[in-house]
C-alpha cells in the first residue's frame, strides 16, 4: 500500500513538472507530502525499499525542494538530511542516483556515522560500496582517540578512509598543541590503527621529530612497530637513548626489543618476551651489554617467570634471576627498587591443594632454591643457604568431636659453601579447642614442635645428629562488645574488643644447633599473639608471658567500612628470657608496651602509627609514625617517621601538589638521622594540559655503602600516540605514595 501510494506521487510529481512547470505553488504542496511519505519505513522487508533500491537499505531524505525524474534520480537542495542505517548526510544540497545509489553533495557536507563525523565542501559518495571522496575534509572519531584534516579524504569502505596532506592530533577542538602532519595517511577504523608517510610531528607548531613511515594505533590497541625513542642520563652511564621495538606476535604472546645506547657504556639491548595460555603464562627479560667501555666485560640481566597451572589441585612455577656481577643495577638501573638488589632467587616450586575430606585441608610444595648474592664491597653480608630441596606438608581438620588439628611439617636439605649445613626435618603437630560465639571466643592450644638435624662437617659439634623437642601451650581469648556512636554528623559502629593472650615454652639450650633460617621478628601488634618471637625452626624461644590488649574500632553503619582502628597492648613476662638469637636483646621480666593508630582520622587525613617501649629500662624501642594528606587526586602530602633503637632513625616526607591549574610539584625525600645523610631524594615538576603532560624529575638515591646515582627524567608525553624521554612514572609512584597520574583523570 506504502509504496503504491510513493509510486502515485512519483507519477504525479514527474506529471507536473512534465507539463506544469510553472505553477510552482502547487510543486512545493506536492515537495512537502513526497517527504513526508519518504520519512516512513517501508514495512516490507526485502526488495520493497524505496525507489525500487532492491535489497539494499532504504533512503529517507528531508529536504525544503525536490527536483528530479521517479526512479533514475532526486535533487534535494535546503537544509538537506538524508539517512541509510546508520549512515546520516546533511548538506545545501544533495543530488541521488538511484540506479548506482551514487551521491552528489555541494556545500556543508556532513557525514554522521556509527563512530565518525566526516566535513568538507564537496562530497562523492557510493551508498552500496561506501566508496567515495570528500575535499577539505574535517574528521572526528567519536570515542575522542583523534580528529584531524587535510586536503582530500578518499573513502574506502565502510571502516577505512585514506587523506592527502593530512593532520591528526587527539586534542580538543580548538587546541592544537600538537599534531603530526603526513603527506599520506591511511586509517582503519576496524583494527583502529593509522598508518602515515613521510611524518612530521609537531609540537607548539615547532616541528621536533620526522619519520619517513610511522604506523600508530588510536585505540589502545597491541601492534607492531617502533614506538617512541626514550632519552635519559644518568651519572654512571652518561647520556642514552633507546629505541623500542614492540612485536605483537599473537595475541597471547608479544616481545619488545630495545637497543639502548649510552654515552659511558656502548650499546646494550634490552629484551622482553611475554606468553599467556589457558593454563600457563610467563615473562622473560634479557638484557645484555656486550662490551662496556668501562669495564671491558660483557655484562647482562636475566629475570625469568613462569607459572603452570596442572590440573587435580596442582600448580608449578619457576622463577630465575641472574646477573653478571654484583654492580650489574648499581651501574646500569636507574630505579632504587633495582640498584637497592641484593640477593636475586633462583627457585623452581611444584605445589599442591585440596581437601582433606569434610572440614579439612592439604597442601603440599617441594621447593628448590637458591641465590645469587650480589655483594656490596664496603659492607658484606653471608649469602643465604641453599634449599636442594625444601618439602612442606601442611594439614588442618575442623571440628573432630569438637577438637581443631593442624599440622605443620617441612623437612629441607641446607646447603651452604663455606656455613654448617645439613638436613632438618620439622614436626609441628598441635590440638586446640576453639569455644566461640558472636561476642567473645576461648581457644586453648597445645602442641609439640620436634626438630631433627643430620649434619655435614661437624667441626665444632659433639655429633651429627640432633634433636630437640619442646611443647607449646597457649590460650588466647577475647570478648566483642558493640555501639551505636553519632560522630562527624554520621552513623558509626564502635567496638570495644579485649584480648588476653598466654603462652608457656620450656626453655632448652639452642647454641650446638646451626641456624639455617631463624630470624627475630619485628614487635607489631600482629606479632604479640604469637607463641614464636623467632621466624623459622632453627631456634624455638622460650615463653612464659601474658599480652593483655584492647582495640577499638570506629565503623561506617552505611558502608561497613573500618574508619578508625586504635590498639593498645602490654606483654608481660612473668620469667626471664634466657634464648636470645641477637644482641641487643630484652632478656628480664617485665613488660613490653605497644599502641597502633590507623585509619581515616578524616575523609582527607589517614594515619597509620605505632610505638614500642621498654617499661623495664624506660626506652623507646621503636617509632613507626606516618600521616597522609590527600584532599584529592593529584593532591597529597605525606610525612613519616621510622626509629629503631641502635639500628636507624629516618624522615620520609614526599608531596604532590598542585601549583597552578596545570603545573604540579613533585618532591620527595629519605633522610637517616641517624648518619645525618640524605639516603634518596626526588625533585620535579609535572605539568599537563588537555592532550599532552610535562615530567621533568631528578632523583638521586644510595646504591652501595659509599656510592650514589642520580637520574635525570624528562618526558614529553602526546596522549594516544607516543611519550618521549625517560618514564618517571614507576619511580614517582615508588618515591611518593598516592601519587596520582593526572593526564589520565
Amino acid at each position: 500500500m506504502w509504496q503504491n501510494q510513493i509510486r502515485s506521487v512519483d507519477r504525479i510529481i514527474s506529471d507536473k513538472l512534465n507539463f506544469h512547470k510553472n505553477s510552482m505553488s502547487q510543486y512545493k504542496f506536492l515537495y512537502f507530502w513526497h517527504a513526508l511519505l519518504l520519512m516512513v519505513p517501508v514495512p516490507v522487508a526485502g526488495a520493497d525499499q524505496l525507489f525500487d533500491s532492491g535489497a539494499r537499505l532504504p533512503v529517507y531524505v528531508e529536504a525544503d525542494r525536490f527536483d528530479g525524474y521517479a526512479g533514475r534520480e532526486i535533487e534535494a537542495s535546503g537544509n538537506v538530511r538524508m539517512r541509510q542505517g546508520d549512515l546520516e548526510l546533511m548538506a545545501d544540497r544533495v543530488k541521488y542516483y538511484q540506479d548506482s545509489e551514487d551521491v552528489e553533495v555541494q556545500g556543508n557536507a556532513t557525514l554522521n556515522r556509527s563512530d565518525d563525523i566526516l566535513r568538507g565542501s564537496l562530497l562523492q559518495l557510493n551508498l552500496q560500496t561506501g566508496i567515495g571522496e570528500l575535499s577539505d575534509p574535517l574528521y572526528f572519531i567519536k570515542d575522542g582517540s583523534g580528529r584531524g584534516g587535510g586536503k582530500i579524504l578518499f573513502l574506502e569502505g565502510d571502516d577505512q578512509y585514506r587523506l592527502k596532506q593530512a593532520r591528526y592530533t587527539t586534542c580538543q577542538i580548538g587546541d592544537d598543541d600538537w599534531y603530526i602532519h603526513a603527506s599520506d595517511l591511511t586509517v582503519d577504523k576496524a583494527k583502529k590503527v593509522g598508518t602515515a608517510r613521510n611524518v612530521t610531528v609537531h609540537f607548539k607548531d615547532v616541528p621536533f621529530l620526522y619519520l619517513p613511515w610511522m604506523n600508530f594505533s588510536f585505540g589502545g590497541q597491541r601492534k607492531t612497530g617502533l614506538l617512541a625513542p626514550i632519552f635519559g642520563n644518568t651519572a654512571r652511564s652518561g647520556a642514552e637513548v633507546s629505541v623500542p621495538f614492540y612485536w605483537n606476535i599473537a595475541p597471547n604472546y608479544d616481545a619488545t626489543i630495545t637497543p639502548r645506547y649510552m654515552s659511558k657504556r656502548g650499546l646494550m639491548f634490552n629484551n622482553e618476551f611475554r606468553y599467556l595460555g589457558q593454563s600457563l603464562g610467563g615473562q622473560l627479560m634479557f638484557d645484555i651489554l656486550p662490551d662496556d667501555l668501562i669495564t671491558n666485560e660483557t655484562r647482562y640481566g636475566v629475570a625469568f617467570n613462569h607459572n603452570q597451572w596442572l590440573g587435580n589441585g596442582w600448580m608449578g612455577s619457576l622463577h630465575y634471576e641472574r646477573a653478571s656481577d654484583s654492580n650489574y643495577f648499581r651501574d646500569l638501573a636507574n630505579n632504587v627498587a633495582f640498584t637497592s638488589r641484593t640477593n636475586l632467587p633462583q627457585q623452581a616450586i611444584a605445589a599442591y591443594s585440596g581437601g582433606l575430606g569434610h572440614d579439612g585441608s592439604i597442601s603440599f610444595n617441594i621447593l628448590m632454591q637458591q641465590f645469587q648474592t650480589l655483594q656490596d664491597p664496603l659492607a658484606t653480608i653471608v649469602s643465604p643457604y641453599k634449599r636442594l630441596p625444601q618439602l612442606t606438608l601442611n594439614a588442618t581438620k575442623r571440628n573432630v568431636y569438637g577438637l581443631d588439628f593442624d599440622l605443620a611439617s617441612n623437612w629441607t636439605h641446607f646447603s651452604h659453601p663455606t656455613l654448617q649445613d645439613g638436613l632438618r626435618l620439622a614436626l609441628y603437630p598441635s590440638v586446640s579447642i576453639p569455644l566461640q560465639n558472636s561476642w567473645g571466643f576461648i581457644k586453648p592450644r597445645i602442641g609439640v614442635h620436634h626438630t631433627r638435624y643430620n649434619l655435614n662437617a661437624p667441626t665444632g659439634i659433639e655429633s651429627k645428629t640432633i634433636n630437640r623437642t619442646l611443647p607449646i601451650l597457649s590460650l588466647d581469648s577475647g570478648l566483642v562488645f558493640e555501639r551505636d556512636v553519632n560522630l562527624w554528623q554520621g552513623k558509626y559502629v564502635q567496638t570495644l574488643e579485649p584480648r588476653m593472650f598466654y603462652v608457656y615454652i620450656p626453655f632448652e639450650q639452642q647454641n650446638n644447633l646451626p641456624n639455617f633460617d631463624s630470624a627475630e621478628m619485628d614487635f607489631s601488634f600482629a606479632q604479640i599473639f604469637s607463641e614464636r618471637r623467632f621466624s623459622g625452626e632453627d631456634r624455638i624461644n622460650d615463653a612464659n608471658e601474658i599480652t593483655m590488649a584492647v582495640t577499638s574500632r570506629l565503623i561506617e553503619s552505611s558502608t561497613g567500612n573500618e574508619r578508625i582502628r586504635a590498639t593498645v597492648g602490654q606483654k608481660v613476662r612473668l620469667a626471664e628470657r634466657r634464648l636470645t638469637l641477637t644482641s641487643p636483646q630484652t632478656t628480664a621480666a617485665g613488660a613490653d608496651f605497644i599502641a597502633e593508630l590507623s585509619g581515616r582520622i578524616t575523609p582527607h587525613i589517614l594515619t597509620d602509627a605505632g610505638v614500642q617501649l621498654d617499661q623495664n629500662n624506660f626506652l623507646t624501642e621503636k617509632i613507626r609514625a606516618g600521616i597522609s594528606y590527600h584532599p584529592q587526586p593529584g593532591k597529597v602530602l605525606n610525612v613519616g617517621y621510622r626509629f629503631s633503637r641502635d639500628v636507624f632513625e629516618q624522615m620520609d616526607i614526599s608531596t604532590q601538589w598542585p601549583l597552578t591549574r596545570k603545573w604540579q610539584a613533585l618532591a620527595s625525600a629519605n633522610y637517616s638521622l641517624k648518619d645525618d645523610k640524605l639516603l634518596a631524594g626526588l625533585l620535579g615538576v609535572e605539568y599537563n594540559a588537555c592532550c599532552w603532560s610535562l615530567r621533568l624529575v631528578a632523583n638521586r638515591f644510595t646504591t652501595a655503602t659509599q656510592r650514589t646515582s642520580t637520574t635525570v627524567f624528562v618526558q614529553l608525553e602526546l596522549n594516544d600516540l607516543m611519550s618521549i624521554g625517560t618514564n618517571p612514572i614507576r619511580v614517582l609512584q615508588q618515591g611518593i605514595s598516592g601519587y596520582t597520574r593526572t593526564s589520565i583523570q
